[in-house]
């Protein structure tokens, strides 16, 4: 069957008109035949067994009777009207009841003709009834396209009390099945069905609405799923070779004295073999014509910083300018002031522009980014501003990607005539899964050991009945000169209420730690950037000994001498967000701990949250159970919740199939790719459909 067929508005299929297909189109997105076809069910009914009257059980499951109605009538009620039918087989009699339509029923029943009904039983007055039934005629039950299976199809309130049931639905796939008549082009390739034993893609749509059995059901998913993940494999994979072949780069011919004298003369300790490989890896980037698009991952404090210094150092090697782009200002001045120090040594000009960055400042910044004198800019959103032009941007270096839209990503790259090299890090491990599918035109680079010296944290978690244990622990660290920080949530919908939280706990602390032996900084959301830079200040220079905070400290506040983390109701917090305030102790040579201190009142996905922050440091094995508890729309944050918008397959369940799916695209497009041989047309051609109609990629960030 050509696409053009599948690409007909929903409004010309039989049964359909204008106020269903409105309908369709706004509740579940469904315009055209190819729409319908790709609604898949959320799960299945038996429908091979008939029950009896006089076998019905007490219990309110789904089933199907055949029988006749012999009577019909009007119940009146308080408020309305019920229609009541008595529904009789050769063994007893039951009633159907319709709360709703009473005159459209009415006018279409048939008395003292065989019906096959199907829906809920209760049981009620010693009599048992079924609400609103899904009715069929005998004869028409026998000649449709019927399956063993009842798909169940997605729906919403306003589809049901508009009277588009499932029934309706499945009506319409009838139908639409029969215009079609099982013609529906293949999109795989000869030896890619027999290399994986594939179904044909018309018998598995056809398994996939009306099933002939478990089995057949099983493999019509099985070669749906795999299709839908290939070809987002295959998108990505062209377009990281579209990347790779067509968008230049400046090539970085050379490693010169700022790289040299710094790796030689200056480095603050020795670099671990993870950092030395991921160098390796951007300098081959680098100096290859292609531009750059590399994610590096690794886990809090495994020296990320250094790495995206040094990849610096190169570009200005090759008189370019780079800039650093943190989503946050508190970050984003943590940069600076690392950075500064080891520019200092090398001579070289580096700045910071923020939200706060006075006009005057920003003029002098502008002017001399655009007469190049300013050879480093670090940031926060404020590098976006259309008034900030480079003189030659070479490398843009974004930290804690997923907090960035994809928008902006690409304003960086339209700061100059060719794009620079871009490279994003995350301290949030992705797991692998979602790598492949999200990330899969990027490539990859991971540093996987932690700087020598580095202790594991200890975590453990804790009731609030202990607290005063807690406590006396605090005061034996604060005793051998380290620091604290006790951290409360903040959670944006109720600041009242975490204000209070965070207050009443500063009174709890400054009982329990009295001045002038001890000092407390506190530091959060509703302060003025300037007290809470004040307060931040004291703490890093070691004044007060306990931090009270709310999650602002999340990212890159760095303080090696703090060796405990509290985090108060730490139920409260998502996997990614507690693992992140970990990482805030543990930068000295010291033992560090984080305590999670919560309530006895513990939902089960809070216990496997806090079961395995306790197991694991490994941000990998969190990010994967994150995964699982979560799904990938909450992992990627609001700007990419879209991203993973899949018909039939779920990147968690269906993780297996995303693997095979990713090594037969990587093995297409190695050896075909333009996937130009004559083996692999049905592949192109979907592809250039998909990508013709833009009915898949919408999910590809």
């Amino acid at each position: 069957m050509n696409t053009q067929f599948l690409q007909t508005p929903i409004d010309y299929l039989k049964g359909v008109g204008p106020n269903r297909a409105d309908l369709l189109k706004k509740e579940l997105g469904i315009h055209t035949f190819q729409d319908l076809i790709n609604l898949f069910p959320n799960r299945y009914l038996d429908r091979t067994h008939y029950y009896k009257i006089g076998d019905l059980q007490r219990n309110s499951s789904e089933i199907q009777i055949v029988g006749k109605i012999t009577h019909i009538k009007t119940v009146e009620q308080k408020r309305n009207k019920r229609l009541v039918a008595t529904f009789v087989d050769d063994t007893g009699k039951m009633e159907l009841v319709w709360f709703r339509g009473h005159k459209w029923i009415r006018e279409n029943l048939k008395l003292n003709t065989p019906y096959v009904i199907f829906g809920k039983v209760n049981w009620f007055n010693g009599v048992y009834s079924m609400p609103h039934p899904e009715m069929e005629l005998l004869a028409q039950h026998e000649k449709s396209l019927r399956s063993a299976m009842q798909p169940i199809y997605p729906s919403t309130e306003k589809l049901s009390s508009s009277g588009i049931t499932n029934r309706v639905i499945n009506t319409l796939m009838q139908t639409l099945f029969r215009e079609l008549k099982n013609n529906i082009t293949e999109s795989l390739s000869e030896p890619l069905l027999k290399s994986l034993k594939l179904m044909p893609k018309s018998e598995a749509f056809f398994n996939v609405h009306f099933p002939q059995g478990q089995e057949k059901l099983t493999r019509a998913q099985y070669r749906l799923k795999f299709e839908e993940l290939f070809f987002i494999q295959i998108q990505l994979l062209q377009k990281r070779q579209l990347h790779k072949t067509k968008i230049k780069g400046y090539p970085f011919e050379k490693v010169g004295p700022y790289f040299n004298t710094f790796f030689s003369s200056h480095l603050p300790f020795p670099l671990t073999g993870a950092q030395k490989r991921v160098i390796k890896e951007i300098r081959n980037d680098l100096g290859s014509n292609a531009q750059m698009n590399r994610l590096l991952q690794g886990d809090v404090g495994s020296g990320k910083t250094i790495v995206a210094f040094m990849s610096m150092l190169i570009a200005l090697d090759n008189d370019f300018q780079a800039c650093l782009m943190a989503p946050t200002e508190i970050l984003s001045v943590q940069h600076y002031n690392n950075l500064s120090e080891w520019c200092n040594l090398l001579n070289i000009r580096v700045d910071l522009l923020t939200g706060s960055t006075k006009a005057s400042r920003r003029k002098e910044i502008h002017e001399s980014l655009e007469n190049g004198d300013l050879q480093i800019l670090i940031g926060t959103h404020a590098l976006l501003e259309d008034k900030v032009k480079f003189r030659n941007l070479g490398l843009a270096i974004i930290d804690e990607q997923h907090r960035f839209g994809v928008a902006q990503r690409s304003k960086l790259w339209h700061k100059n005539i060719h794009p620079p090299h871009v490279f994003v890090m995350t301290a949030t491990p992705i797991p692998r899964t979602l790598a492949m599918s999200v990330y899969g035109d990027l490539d990859i680079s991971v540093i996987d050991e932690m700087p020598p010296g580095r202790k594991d944290i200890k975590t453990v978690h804790r009731f609030d009945a202990n607290r005063l244990k807690v406590f006396r622990f605090l005061k034996d660290e604060i005793a051998k000169g380290r620091q604290v920080y006790i951290v409360y949530p903040l959670i944006q919908e109720s600041q009242a209420m975490d204000y209070k939280d965070l207050m009443d706990g500063y009174a709890s602390i400054e009982r329990e730690f009295p001045k002038p032996e001890y000092q407390i900084s506190i530091v959060h959301g509703q302060m003025k950037a300037a007290d809470k830079d004040y307060e931040m200040e004291r703490f890093v220079k070691g004044e007060t000994q306990i931090m009270v905070a709310t999650t602002v400290i999340e990212v890159g506040v760095n303080v090696p001498n703090a060796s405990v983390m509290i985090i108060e109701s730490a139920e409260r917090f998502g996997l990614s967000q507690l693992h992140q305030l970990r990482g805030r102790v543990g930068r000295g040579a010291e033992q560090s701990y984080c305590i999670l201190m919560t309530s006895h009142k513990l939902s089960a996905d809070a216990r496997t949250r806090l079961e395995t922050m306790v197991r694991t440091n490994d941000g990998f094995e969190i990010s994967e159970v994150d995964l699982k508890l979560r799904g990938p729309g909450d992992m990627m944050g609001t700007q990419q919740s879209g991203v993973l918008n899949l018909r039939i397959a779920d990147i968690i369940k269906d993780s297996e199939i995303l693997k095979i799916a990713r090594g037969y695209a990587t093995q297409v497009i190695k050896e075909d790719p333009q996937l130009s041989l004559p083996q692999n047309t049905p592949i192109r051609n979907t592809y250039q459909q998909l990508a013709k109609y833009k009915n898949i990629w919408n999910y590809i960030s």
